[in-house]
């Protein structure tokens, strides 16, 4: 094991001398000097875990060269040694970042406790920077999968929001990927190296969700017996993901709103508002528009968190990306399993391409890791995707149908299509039959067939002539 390096700076030759021989007697390995300027030469040759320095020194004072030692390594602790009653200039010291100061004598105990501390807690610094390092590389946009139109244009839009502060507000089907985006942005931005939270907001209980939000204080309920930091605290100078904020209750809307608006929070049980320093990132997988109109969701923070809507398509209209997908889990799958490269074939291949993928990315990423599982050999066997993959499907433009081995009902999946384009129109039969490209006077006839809406208590004998058209 590498003994820890400590540097001493005294111009005291008879301190020096005891101080060498004490850290050297402790297991440490010692460099020396008699003045500041022959200290930071000494530091910028070597590799120093810690630095002991008086603070009156000829040359270059004790308080430069630790200015001068941080500007060079930000992590390193400096212990500085002060005449008695020196307060004053311990505390400059302090304040230009050493870890600890100690009074002349010296107490060798004190000493030798003070630097194990201070090395233990760099190295945490150091350790903890390289985790961020590595979080941040984990998350580029290169990272993120897609050679579709879509999804390039996404990621161009994404990485230059990564460049500015404002509110983002990321829409998409569930399993598109709306939190790995999330991250992306947050740790490509200068705020990379503070927290990235992340808030389900589906996920906390309703009666829970205040508290988690913004935290509470000793006594603010019952069983509150200690102050609770929030998610929003926990997360400043950084970013907070709130996800599917669609589910967020309309008590919590407008105080989430404050927070976008004021950078402000309401801690439960204080009576002063906190201010934090905080960008927020939104996801849903629901249609706010219409949420709005129904009145489950606040217009003005809509349009707050609306800023840079940011849109994933679903996988199913960014089919060219389902090869590189796959490879890609295939890759990280067999690394987590600890086992040898797995071949996909291409048969298998045309089956993934195939698939509607109701449930994108992540549903692929399941059924990768599902062939892994069942793999016998370097090769993934076609047996072994889902029942659901393996039935035959025909394509009409987009959209995917599957066919059962039992076969389908025309009439039933017509009706089903007449629905769905009713309801997403909001049973607006001009804009359902543009939407199915169709006359209006064909829906009609096919809701009054079906007995959909305002027919749906029509009697069956009732139903009207197809019109003199091709439907």
């Amino acid at each position: 094991m590498v003994k820890p390096t400590i540097l001493i700076a005294d111009d005291d030759s008879s301190l020096r001398r005891v101080l060498e021989y004490q850290l050297k007697e402790a297991g440490f390995e010692v460099l020396s000097a008699e003045d500041g300027k022959k200290a930071l030469e000494i530091f910028g040759q070597n590799r120093v875990h810690a630095i002991v320095t008086d603070l009156d020194m000829p040359e270059l004072p004790g308080i430069e060269l630790l200015k001068a030692a941080k500007l060079k390594a930000p992590d390193i602790p400096v212990i500085v040694i002060t005449a008695y009653g020196s307060i004053d200039s311990a505390v400059d010291a302090m304040k230009a970042g050493a870890y600890h100061y100690l009074s002349k004598p010296i107490n060798r105990e004190v000493l030798l406790h003070t630097l194990e501390q201070a090395i233990r807690f760099s190295g945490l610094l150091s350790e903890n920077r390289n985790l961020r390092q590595a979080v941040s590389a984990q998350f580029t946009f290169e990272g993120i999968i897609g050679s579709s139109q879509g999804m390039r244009r996404v990621i161009e839009q994404a990485a230059h929001l990564a460049r500015v502060d404002s509110t983002v507000l990321i829409t998409g089907e569930s399993g598109t990927g709306k939190e790995v985006l999330a991250r992306a942005i947050h740790y490509n931005s200068p705020r990379s190296s503070k927290p990235f939270v992340t808030i389900n907001c589906g996920a906390i209980p309703d009666t829970l969700l205040e508290s988690e939000l913004f935290g509470y204080r000793k006594g603010a309920f019952t069983g509150a017996t200690a102050n609770k930091e929030g998610k929003f605290e926990a997360a400043d100078g950084g970013s907070v993901f709130l996800d599917e904020i669609g589910e967020l209750p309309l008590q919590l809307q407008v105080k989430v709103l404050r927070v976008v608006q004021e950078n402000e929070i309401d801690v439960v049980g204080s009576s002063r508002a906190r201010h934090v320093d905080v960008r927020i990132i939104a996801a849903t997988n629901r249609d706010l528009r219409q949420m709005m109109a129904e009145g489950s969701f606040r217009q003005d923070l809509y349009y707050r968190l609306n800023v840079a809507p940011l849109h994933l398509p679903p996988l199913r209209e960014r089919r060219q990306d389902i090869p590189l997908l796959a490879h890609l889990f295939v890759e990280r799958t067999c690394k987590r399993f600890r086992r040898d490269p797995v071949r996909i074939g291409r048969e298998i291949l045309k089956k993934l391409e195939s698939y509607s993928w109701p449930g994108n990315v992540r549903e692929l990423e399941n059924v990768i890791e599902r062939l892994i599982i069942f793999a016998q050999g370097d090769t993934a066997r076609i047996e072994d995707l889902p029942d659901e993959i393996l039935e035959p499907q025909f394509a009409v433009g987009k959209a995917v149908i599957h066919i059962p081995p039992e076969g389908i009902s025309l009439t039933d999946l017509d009706r089903e299509v007449i629905l769905t384009a009713l309801e997403r129109n909001q049973w607006n039969q001009t804009r359902a039959a543009d939407f199915l490209r169709i006359t209006r006077n064909v829906l009609v006839y096919r809701m009054q067939k079906y007995r959909l809406g305002p027919y749906e208590d029509a009697p069956q004998e009732d139903a009207p002539s197809a019109p003199d058209e091709d439907i």
